[in-house]
């Protein structure tokens, strides 16, 4: 149990059954009453986000979340396959708990599986990752503004909005946050 007192950023917490991250929290002693924390919430179930007010002082159960390394190995019939790096175990997720992951994963990229009480939460993805283009159009002589894009498919299936420049079998950075290209690997 923790006090909403001594609520901070990345604590997670479960209320109601539900288990969130706290993102941002507020206290606010009002003129009269007592005083009060608000703070923002990210379900790690759904992802939804939203403001939640608490008593100063009342206490909130701690959720304790695992993080385990895993590395991505394959995906057959909508089901995506991990293996624990240390003890070789296999996980098995289906498409809607991976969800917009599955446009950054390719074989033996390392990510996190997040875990709540043998629950999978999610997967953390690295900040970037390295692609190769499969597909993209030739650049169109004398398109050459400023900032000139053009779409590209990755080894994953993922379209991506790349340079004039770069063309098909090149390696690029991409990162995962926004799904936008940040440079050649």
């Amino acid at each position: 149990m923790i006090s909403t007192n001594d609520l901070k950023n990345g604590i997670t917490i479960e209320v109601e059954g539900a288990i969130y991250v706290v993102m941002d929290t507020q206290h606010v002693k009002p003129g009269k009453g007592a005083a009060i924390v608000k703070a923002k919430l990210k379900n790690l179930r759904t992802g939804a986000i939203f403001e939640k007010t608490f008593n100063a002082g009342v206490k909130v159960a701690t959720a304790r979340i695992e993080k385990q390394l895993m590395q991505y190995l394959y995906t057959m019939n909508d089901i995506y396959y991990f293996m624990n790096m240390e003890s070789y175990e296999q996980l098995e997720l289906s498409s809607d708990i991976v969800k917009d992951a599955s446009k950054f994963l390719k074989e033996n990229l390392e990510v996190y599986i997040t875990m709540f009480d043998g629950e999978v939460l999610g997967i953390d993805l690295p900040d970037k990752v390295e692609l190769v283009i499969t597909h993209t159009e030739a650049a169109v002589k004398g398109n050459t503004t400023n900032n000139a894009l053009k779409d590209a498919e990755v080894e994953t299936g993922f379209i991506v909005r790349v340079p004039l420049f770069i063309d098909e079998g090149e390696t690029i950075i991409v990162s995962t946050s926004d799904g936008k290209y940040v440079s050649r690997a």
